[in-house]
């Protein structure tokens, strides 16, 4: 089964998992303060400890040099994103500006890559993961208020990823011995990412009305730049990149093309913009990508 299969299969999968998170929540077996709790286990422990034991590996010159190949190739779709996003809706509409710049590479492009192309491949989007949440807190504060007096750079220091990023990487370079026992704990919790993510992901949507939802035009138009004109335009400029290794240029835009970054609501809450809108934004992208994702790996297996 080729690539495009692997993750067709795995979203059908992961969108069980949401059916399972959205009756449970719908049938009052979760409460929204269970949810929020959920969110913070998955925040706090399992995405943390993902990192953290992709890399725990050898430091080889391969390594070496797929890590600094990863972080090059996650820059420029990060820099795409971001140019597109704020050439078209940043002037408009900074909910739709933040909502097509960001994926969600966590949440949902962790599970992917490491289904599609294998546990290691999570290694390769590590730098990803943390761009994107740095520049939520810069850039997308920004877009959000229009006052640089909101970024804190404290806060960006503080957050479980960027933690769990620094750990991994004294790890690796310093090649710290991690006992057998603490890997076997690492691992435990990792297996736990994908199943949690999801039926958190099933949860969030109940709470919303997606019928109604997918009936506004504006929501589509950035799904139409989320999901298929940024990934596009990545995979095309990926391609012409004359390093990295397939693996490591499709796991980076596995990640790249995943739907809205649920961020989106909490920032549109915080700052005081249209939370309902950003809300629409990661539900209805996240059915979406059913469609999209599978369509940009098989374009993808062809160019590489």
């Amino acid at each position: 089964m080729g690539i495009t299969g692997l993750l067709f299969k795995q979203i059908i999968v992961m969108f069980v998992l949401m059916g399972i998170g959205f009756i449970f929540y719908r049938k009052k077996l979760v409460s929204d303060q269970g949810s929020k709790d959920l969110g913070k286990l998955l925040l706090f422990l399992v995405l943390p400890s993902v990192i953290i034991n992709n890399f725990c590996v050898e430091r080889t010159a391969e390594k070496v040099t797929e890590f600094i190949d990863s972080s090059l190739i996650a820059l420029v779709c990060m820099i795409i994103a971001l140019v597109i996003s704020w050439i078209v809706f940043e002037k408009k509409d900074p909910v739709a500006a933040f909502s097509s710049t960001f994926s969600n590479c966590g949440f949902i492009g962790i599970p992917l890559v490491s289904a599609t192309l294998g546990p290691q491949a999570v290694f390769s989007i590590s730098t990803m993961v943390i761009l994107v949440n740095v520049l939520q807190w810069t850039v997308g504060v920004y877009m959000m208020t229009k006052d640089p007096s909101y970024i804190q750079p404290k806060k960006i220091i503080a957050m479980p990823i960027v933690i769990a990023v620094i750990i991994g990487l004294v790890i690796f370079t310093v090649q710290i011995p991690v006992p057998q026992t603490v890997r076997s704990i690492l691992t435990t919790i990792t297996a736990m990412n994908t199943p949690l993510a999801m039926i958190i992901s099933g949860i969030y949507l109940a709470q919303s009305d997606l019928l109604a939802m997918l009936k506004k035009t504006g929501t589509y138009v950035v799904c139409l730049f989320r999901l298929v004109i940024v990934p596009l335009i990545s995979l095309l400029v990926v391609w012409l990149l004359p390093f990295g290794t397939t693996m490591t240029k499709l796991a980076v835009l596995i990640s790249a093309a995943a739907p809205v970054g649920s961020n989106v609501a909490i920032f549109a809450q915080n700052y005081g913009c249209d939370y309902t809108e950003a809300v629409e934004h990661v539900c209805v992208s996240t059915v979406l990508c059913l469609v999209t994702l599978p369509a940009l790996m098989f374009i993808a297996e062809r160019l590489f």
